[in-house]
């Protein structure tokens, strides 16, 4: 095993770094703590890390001072058998005069796949000069999961697919603050591109065919490397199948126990309690996430139906059936990803009149917004049903300000209660970024 890691730390050494898009995300270590980077697998997270690696080099720190490990290379399976203090002892056989005098930036990707890690990194944090970044594609390595282990010293970011930002660095595409025609004409046509390809990175560029493909190897991947495998779960087959219903249902409600009755339905004998692990193993790792309803009792909060939303829109089109899956859901399920970016804090909102408006979301300065998501509002039945239940909720919220997001629409509203801001999700998802 010490061959073979002196083999990869060396090799390191002569890798080209693969840097590709500025990610927009802003982490900032701390002294003492270490930086932890979680998000869904594929999303970028291992190229975020060779980008902070360049800033260092550029920085002018040696490259022998920088240790880079991909948990996920085949070369270091057997390293979950042995200690992982292997690791440091090999790095200073071939660099002996860094040892105590030098500070090492150790980059260790995918680290959740290695059991004890929180106890290796919590010692290298106390007894070596070191600066630590950790990549993982499972919400357990969240700083208030792993507390307890590392006793406070680390710090999460999380990382998403690329942004409709992010989407536009990639494309080469400036957003200056004032948009000419030409600027925005652009931009809609970029959208129309973000629409269909999602925001994974290595699917941006890629022609249809192959976007369906790659992202089918993803859904595949995450399901049995991050799920399957991860859990030892013995019936794989209800984990797809159940899989396979989120992807259809996007944006839809769903209970325990429909999903249990769907289930049952196709011949698996899974107890309501088993259905509950596997949603929270999908937000786990960051495939599903599920929405509670806006209450101010958590247990009415829970009982309640939940709404479910996938990483990406794009995915949910490459993986699901069709049938149930329509565009407005699309639409939903993309604003859902690009607020969740910003925030955890996400409730589905219902008036006492029983309207359901899609999000009410809390910002960091703990400020709320409303957010309804609707394909057009070319339609007087729709426009009606969505006004009035956006001019509900922010009368009973005393919200002076509420968002109608549409594919293309573009108007303030006067109601009531106050304005309500009608904006094409190009420009609603370009806002959002600035606030990030």
């Amino acid at each position: 095993m010490k061959e073979i890691l002196k083999e990869i730390i060396l090799d390191f050494q002569e890798l080209d770094l693969p840097t590709g898009v500025l990610r927009k995300v802003e982490i900032t270590p701390v002294d003492g703590k270490a930086t932890v980077c979680i998000g869904v697998r594929r999303s970028g997270k291992s190229t975020f890390m060779f980008q902070i690696i360049k800033r260092l080099l550029v920085a002018g720190t040696p490259r022998q001072n920088i240790l880079y490990l991909n948990f996920f290379d085949d070369r270091l399976h057997n390293l979950q058998h042995e200690t992982l203090g292997i690791i440091t002892e090999v790095y200073y056989s071939l660099y002996p005069n860094k040892k105590s005098t030098e500070k090492v930036y150790c980059f260790f990707d995918e680290i959740q796949v290695i059991p004890g890690w929180e106890k290796f990194i919590d010692r290298m944090m106390r007894t070596e000069k070191c600066e630590i970044y950790i990549t993982g594609s499972s919400a357990q390595m969240l700083s208030r999961e792993i507390a307890t282990q590392m006793r406070g010293r680390a710090l999460s970011w999380e990382m998403f697919p690329f942004s409709f930002q992010e989407f536009l660095d990639f494309k080469g595409i400036e957003t200056p603050e004032s948009l000419s025609t030409k600027n925005r004409l652009k931009i809609q046509k970029a959208f129309e591109e973000y629409w269909q390809a999602g925001g994974f990175p290595e699917v941006a560029g890629l022609n249809r065919m192959l976007q369906i493909k790659t992202h089918q190897e993803y859904f595949n991947a995450m399901l049995f490397r991050d799920l399957i495998e991860r859990h030892d779960i013995a019936h794989p087959k209800a984990i797809k199948d159940l899989a396979h219903w989120l992807a259809d249902n996007t944006a839809s409600l769903y209970s325990i126990n429909n999903l249990t009755g769907y289930l049952k339905s196709l011949g698996h004998k899974v107890p309501k309690t088993a259905v509950a692990d596997y949603l929270e193993w999908f937000e786990d790792a960051y495939i599903f996430f599920s929405v509670r309803i806006f209450d101010a009792s958590l247990a009415r909060s829970n009982t309640n139906p939940k709404k479910i939303y996938c990483i990406d829109h794009a995915l949910v089109t490459s993986v699901s059936s069709g049938i149930l899956v329509n565009s407005g859901h699309l639409l939903e399920n993309l604003v859902f990803i690009a607020l969740r970016r910003i925030t955890p804090d996400i409730w589905y909102y219902k008036t006492k009149a029983g309207r359901e408006v899609d999000f009410i979301v809390q910002q960091q300065n703990r400020s709320r917004i409303l957010v309804q998501v609707s394909e057009s509002l070319a339609e007087s039945q729709t426009r009606k049903r969505e006004i009035t239940a956006l001019s509900e909720a922010m009368a009973e919220l005393k919200l002076t300000e509420g968002i109608i997001v549409t594919r293309r629409d573009d108007e303030q509203i006067q109601v009531k209660a106050g304005t309500i801001n009608v904006v094409p999700a190009w420009r609603f998802l370009l806002n959002l970024s600035d606030r990030a």
